[in-house]
Formats: structure tokens, sequence, C-alpha cells
């Protein structure tokens, strides 16, 4: 499954684009919904016998790139972790993006950008742009500078954008569940905006929307979305397989499932991140 955009010459010979809704259900259908984060974080360092330096964060990065990006749907770089380690640290984030890529699993970029006007506008070149060294197939963005803000991501053609909704981490959850004036909830209200840009995409949209695996089932109203649900808090937050079904359904259709440090904890050997990688993807198509 190839990240790459154009997918073949449409009828007036022009390339035409695949959206990115349409290649993540590929990529999935293929691969399972396993997300696999890329999160070069001390600790993990730490564990790897790596040095806590540029060379250790590299060292680090390629090897997990190199063992998952052949195995799973997705790779998802944190890129605070390169970005810690300057235009080194960001050189080492162009090698990961175009090895996932050239390895075929598409990658999702988290870098929860959320801006206005010109300076949102070069976050999706920087990001989404197709020129970029930095070029992946979707970005994590935040909202909270209104969701019309995310227009620059949200119009680059065969990307897709995963808009945060209702976050894991504790202390979200009382911006994310305020009320508006019409009742529901800062986080209902980009849900329901996000599923107005995907209205009669198939299989489904390029807006996707971050949703917790660790919140109450019934909070959110995720039936109309159409699009793609990035669910972080699988294993070492505390959510389970059978905490996803009660959340997002028995089949968990569009739901991409983000391990990171629980399943980089398995390394440094290749074998044993691509043997719990199988895992976790046989475990949850269970």
């Amino acid at each position: 499954m190839s990240g790459t955009a154009v997918s073949h010459t449409g009828e007036n010979g022009s390339p035409e684009i695949t959206p990115f809704g349409r290649k993540l259900a590929g990529a999935i259908a293929a691969r399972g919904p396993l997300c696999a984060g890329i999160d070069p974080h001390p600790g993990l360092l730490d564990a790897w016998g790596l040095p806590r330096n540029v060379h250790g964060m590299e060292n680090f990065a390629l090897k997990a790139a190199d063992a998952l990006a052949s195995e799973v749907a997705v790779i998802k770089p944190q890129s605070a972790f390169f970005e810690a380690f300057g235009a080194a640290g960001i050189a080492v984030l162009e090698r990961v993006v175009r090895h996932a890529r050239s390895a075929g699993a598409l990658v999702l970029l988290d870098v929860k950008r959320g801006d206005i006007g010109s300076t949102m506008t070069a976050y999706a070149r920087a990001y989404l742009g197709g020129e970029s060294a930095l070029d992946a197939d979707a970005i994590t963005v935040s909202p909270y500078l209104g969701f019309d803000s995310l227009d620059p991501a949200l119009h680059a053609d065969g990307k897709g954008v995963f808009v945060l909704a209702r976050t894991s981490n504790p202390e979200a959850s009382r911006l994310q569940n305020a009320l508006l004036d019409n009742g529901k909830t800062i986080a209902q209200s980009i849900v329901d905006q996000a599923a107005g840009r995907n209205a009669g995409a198939g299989p489904l949209g390029d807006v996707g929307v971050v949703v917790g695996a660790t919140i109450p089932p019934g909070e959110l109203d995720l039936g109309e979305l159409n699009g793609p649900i990035l669910a972080p808090g699988f294993g070492a937050q505390g959510a389970t397989v059978a905490d996803l079904r009660a959340l997002f359904g028995r089949d968990l259709t569009g739901v991409l499932v983000a391990s990171s440090r629980d399943l980089l904890r398995h390394g440094p050997g290749a074998a044993e991140l691509r043997d719990e990688a199988r895992r976790i993807v046989s475990t949850l198509a269970g």
C-alpha cells in the first residue's frame, strides 16, 4: 500500500488524487488498524540502551521505523521528540517519514498544529503540501482557534487531518466537555463539524477526529462522523479491546488504534517489535 497521493490518470489526462480516507481504509484492510507511534522519549532511549542525544534518538527512530513500517497501516512520528534536537532532529524526522512511506505505511505526523490565516497555510504547506521533506499523508490538528481556521489543511488534496476532539488526558475533560449554547459539548461540536466535512464521502471521509480510548462510552455521538477515529490510550494508558468495542462499536470500523510507548518498549530487537505489532493486530481482529 503506497503512501503516495497520486493513484492514476483521470479522463482528462491529469493525475487523479486518491482521497486520504480511501487510502486509509485500504491500508487498514490490508494491514489492520494499528497506528504505530514513533516517540523517541528519553525513557525509551534509556530502555534501549541508547544515549539521550541526537545520535541515540536517530538510532532509535530509524530502528523502529525499519521494524514497523512494513507491518502496520500507519506510522505516527511524534514531532516534538524530534524537534527537541533542533535542525538535526528535524533531519532525522524527514528520514523517518521517507522510510515509512517507502515501506508502504501511511504517515500520520503528530504535530497538533492549529493557527489562523497565512500561518495555518504555511503549516499545511510544510506537512501536506507535497513539496516539503516533511510531507505526510495526514497530520493531527487543534481546532481551538476555530474549526474553520483549519481550512488550509482540510483542503489539501489527497491528505487527511485528525482533529483533537475528546482526548484521553485527564485535564482535558473540563474544557472539552463544557457545554455550548446549543446544549452540546465542545467535543461533540468538533465531531459534528468534522462529520459535515465528510458528508457523502466513501468509504471514509478525510477528516478524522482524535478520541481517547479511555473516555466513558456514550459521552460522544460518533454515528454520523463518516470518517476515521484516532484512538490513543490503548495498552499502557489502560484501555483494552473490550473498552474500544464498548466505545466505538463491535467491529471498530474506521478506528485507528494508536500504540506508541507500550509497543516500543518491546525493542530494540526488530523481531520483537514486529511480533508485538502482529499480536496487537491479531487481538484487535479477535
